[in-house]
């Protein structure tokens, strides 16, 4: 033991690397003894936190904090204006690429510049600051900025800052201008009767989409920060007459309590304000619909749009939520309602029929009729693997045929499907590694995955689907009924901002709801969801087609 401690003390010494927590830099000269051997002192406590009236002060300090000696792209536009008979320094501080130069031309610049009337105008009533809020700035979102560190995320974000001297703040200009992608037809959630709009990457375009569509007065649409550095614009939408005053505080609640350095997507957002992180089953609603996150509005529920991202996030997302299609409220309801139907057997099927094929084949073959024994038996008869090892040859080659089709470039992508589902399939058969009825299960498997509207939610089926296969080759219908039990005892525990998981297959829920699975005839539909517990209770009357009540 005493060797073992000495062994483990020279290792600490000499061997591991501890870092240091701090590191201390020091600049030496020629005249070294004139430097003061104090602590070092941090820049931190002896930054100005707000402007000064003097403009050079503050055009050092910007050059300073955007490091403008080796910057090329923020620009510090030096410049003279005329105001009210009198010439003033100026300087203009923005980034180039996130600007609109005809807007800086044209409505700052210009004005400033140029000597008129306007400037000439002696107006002793008006302070000098005011007489350019007022008369010189031709832009409609102009605010004045007294803190560095407001100026500083305005310019990052493609405003200009206008500093005079003489003036102790700063002009915070809306002048954005920088390349971003135009509003497109969704990708991923594609349907036949509903809108074309897919959410884009600019926030403000997607909340203009979301004002659209709702048009009213009482959607409020409040803006945060998240991350230290990337300073990551996040807006928590929701209607005020609706939704529950407890579930926007939780959710805003979550957003402010972030420590991290930066937020560059929904998804981080997702898995770091979700009630549980473990959790394989998705816990919030994503979608790139403006449509479908309206309609989660109007039922009392949250959404949350990231600064740079093209989907929002809806909070609480249930069970239901997953297994629905965003044009399900187009369709008469008895279409929607045998869509819907066909979806849970989709889902059963995608999540236990591997595992159901391996449990009957391995352990109970009395259930199979004769005739379709012998079948199986002589497909497999020259194969000389088990058939857990068949099932996870095939289960595995058709999640990386899946992959790749993904990650090449897209004229070739159907291809690597059609190569390695039909090709490899066939080749694999006839080389007796793998039995024909296999490759029948498999494809059944994957067809069924597919029509699982979510992609988290599918990810979540395709990973299950794998631990159900081990269970079936452990214990058979008794091991599947076991990983059953477990699996429903944690959905049943399972929450989401509050809300049960299972709602409405599990927790009573009032049929009459969009929420509901099966859905209602909409002319029935008059109850919201009592999940979130809305202020509104009814979405509308109780006899809504008034002109079939109407007499003439």
């Amino acid at each position: 033991m005493k060797n073992q401690n000495t062994l483990k003390r020279l290792y600490d010494k000499f061997i591991k690397y501890n870092p240091s927590p701090e590191y201390v830099f020091t600049i030496t000269t020629e005249n070294s003894k004139d430097i003061d051997k104090d602590p070092v002192v941090t820049t931190k406590n002896i930054e100005p936190q707000l402007f000064s009236s003097n403009l050079t002060e503050n055009i050092n300090y910007l050059k300073y904090k955007y490091n403008s000696l080796i910057n090329s792209d923020v620009i510090f536009r030096k410049f003279t204006l005329t105001l009210q008979n009198k010439e003033y320094s100026a300087n203009l501080i923005y980034i180039d690429g996130m600007i609109d130069t005809k807007i800086v031309n044209e409505s700052v610049l210009k004005p400033l510049m140029l000597k008129n009337k306007t400037n000439m105008y002696n107006q002793k009533s008006l302070t000098p600051e005011d007489f350019i809020y007022q008369h010189l700035i031709h832009q409609t979102d102009t605010r004045k900025v007294e803190k560095y560190e407001d100026a500083i995320n305005s310019i990052n974000i493609g405003n200009c800052i206008l500093i005079v001297d003489t003036i102790n703040f700063g002009f915070n200009i809306d002048v954005k201008g920088f390349k971003q992608r135009s509003i497109d037809s969704p990708k991923n959630e594609i349907v036949i009767r509903g809108s074309q709009e897919a959410f884009v990457e600019n926030l403000r375009t997607n909340t203009s989409m979301l004002r659209r569509i709702i048009n009213n007065e009482n959607l409020v649409i409040e803006n945060c920060q998240v991350g230290t550095i990337s300073k990551t614009n996040v807006a928590v939408c929701y209607l005020r007459d609706i939704a529950n005053d407890d579930l926007v505080a939780e959710t805003k609640f979550r957003i402010n309590n972030l420590d991290i350095d930066y937020l560059l997507s929904s998804g981080q957002l997702e898995q770091l304000i979700q009630d549980n992180g473990y959790s394989l089953f998705p816990q919030m609603l994503a979608t790139e619909r403006p449509d479908k996150t309206a309609i989660h509005l109007f039922e009392g529920r949250v959404a949350i749009i990231v600064n740079g991202s093209p989907y929002a996030l809806v909070a609480p997302g249930v069970l239901s939520d997953f297994l629905s299609s965003p044009e399900d409220s187009n369709y008469r309801f008895q279409f929607s309602n045998m869509l819907k139907f066909i979806r849970l057997i989709s889902v059963f099927f995608a999540l236990f029929l591997p595992g159901i094929y391996v449990a009957i084949t391995t352990h109970h073959q009395e259930l199979l009729p004769t005739e379709l024994l012998f079948t199986i038996e002589a497909a497999r008869e020259t194969v000389p693997f088990p058939i857990i090892f068949e099932i996870l040859l095939m289960e595995g080659s058709f999640e990386l045929i899946r992959e790749a089709g993904l990650r090449v470039p897209s004229p070739i992508g159907p291809t690597i499907g059609i190569v390695g589902g039909l090709i490899l399939g066939e080749a694999a058969v006839s080389a007796n590694l793998v039995s024909p009825i296999l490759i029948i299960i498999v494809a059944i498997t994957a067809i069924c995955s597919f029509s699982i509207p979510d992609y988290s939610f599918n990810f979540t089926i395709r990973i299950y689907r794998f631990v159900y296969i081990f269970l079936a080759n452990i214990g058979g219908f008794l091991g599947i009924a076991v990983g059953l039990f477990l699996h429903t005892v944690f959905l049943c525990n399972l929450k989401s901002f509050g809300c049960p998981y299972l709602t409405p297959f599990v927790v009573r829920n009032n049929r009459r709801t969009l929420t509901s699975y099966f859905l209602p005839p909409i002319w029935k539909r008059e109850n919201r969801s009592n999940i979130v517990n809305p202020k509104k209770k009814y979405s509308q009357g109780k006899i809504s087609m008034l002109w079939k009540k109407t007499k003439i």
